[in-house]
């Protein structure tokens, strides 16, 4: 592998964490590193770092807030 991209990996953890875990990429980013990119964004989705990730944890959190609401109100109804 280029030392320009072991160097670039080096610099952030959850790339190297990510390395370790898929050394598939290891292998690829040695024949062809112009995947760099790719390997970026393979470690967005493993991480679940991507924006409809992001969405969908808001969603959910969202969703799981109106139920609540929804039980409070049936509690006090009962009452």
């Amino acid at each position: 592998m280029r030392q320009s991209i072991k160097e670039y990996i080096a610099q952030n953890s959850e790339l190297q964490q990510f390395i370790r875990e898929q050394p598939q990429w290891y292998r690829q980013l040695s024949r062809n590193p112009n995947q760099l990119e790719a390997f970026e964004i393979a470690s967005l989705h493993y991480y679940k770092k991507t924006i409809p990730d992001h969405v969908q944890k808001f969603s959910n959190g969202v969703q799981m807030a109106s139920m609540m609401v929804s039980m409070f109100q049936a509690m006090n109804a009962q009452s």
